[in-house]
């Protein structure tokens, strides 16, 4: 199979083990599949913004341009830290693109991916965000009224947990299980104050604590790299080895790994043995 298009993140699926689909432009590629088969993939050297399609020399926040990077709300600071949000203030980029995307309903979570950390989604984005994270194990704790609030719930909160993922941890295996249940309660216990001052100023409905189960994600690896080598379209744009596992947004091949996600917008050529 050889196809020649434009990368953006990989579609993934809550299958046992996830299934994933490269994308490129308008063409969706299974690669759960295509474990134990060689690939190639060539960079061609252009890049086009995933928002409005222009030419660009270098990429920002995963596939922008310059000017989108610097225009466009979702990718405001206050999107990686919603702690900062400026929306009350009337400075915010985009008001209608926040009351569609920030002004919602969101939800903090436990995963265990290099470890348990703490993290803020959207509903839509359950269980995506997590497949994308390479969690194995994920618990939703709280429902909030907003992005802003999910931010002051997660500062609160990431006091005593981890709130990135060590992604070169992540891909060197499975992970061990945790109880997210009991790690949620004792982190709530020790957070009382802080939800119940956000409460207090937010209004009581603002802020539910979940009782849910935890959900368990298993994904395609053959077989986990002992040394996590990452490869660099910019550098090198020709990468080719066995694929050996695929984990969050990331492919593993014998000889290193890449995250197809920070590569949104590049032209790619991939050459995969087997049958189109």
């Amino acid at each position: 199979m050889q196809k020649t298009g434009h990368l953006r993140k990989m579609k993934t699926g809550l299958t046992q083990p996830v299934s994933y689909h490269l994308i490129l432009d308008d063409d969706i590629v299974p690669l759960s599949p295509r474990l134990g088969t060689r690939l190639k993939l060539t960079h061609t050297g252009v890049i086009h913004c995933i928002h409005c399609g222009r030419l660009t020399r270098k990429s920002f926040n995963q596939g922008y341009c310059y000017p989108c990077f610097t225009r466009l709300a979702e990718c405001d600071s206050c999107i990686i830290k919603p702690e900062l949000c400026h929306f009350d203030q009337g400075t915010c980029r985009d008001p209608a693109w926040a009351q569609q995307h920030c002004m919602q309903p969101h939800y903090v979570y436990l995963a265990n991916s290099s470890g348990v950390k703490v993290g803020i989604t959207r509903a839509s984005q359950i269980p995506v965000r997590w497949m994308d994270q390479g969690a194995t194990q994920a618990l939703p704790i709280l429902r909030v009224a907003s992005r802003y609030l999910s931010g002051l719930v997660e500062v609160a909160l990431k006091q005593y947990v981890a709130d990135k993922t060590q992604w070169q941890r992540m891909l060197k295996g499975p992970g061990e299980p945790v109880a997210l249940p009991q790690q949620r309660d004792v982190l709530l216990a020790r957070v009382a104050p802080e939800l119940a001052a956000l409460r207090a100023r937010f209004g009581a409905e603002a802020l539910e604590v979940l009782d849910e189960p935890p959900v368990t994600i298993e994904y395609p690896v053959l077989q986990y790299p002992l040394k996590v080598k990452a490869f660099n379209l910019d550098r090198d744009p020709v990468l080719e080895g066995t694929l050996q596992g695929i984990k969050g947004q990331y492919l593993l091949l014998d000889t290193g790994v890449i995250n197809i996600r920070k590569y949104g917008g590049y032209e790619v050529e991939v050459v995969l043995e087997g049958e189109a």
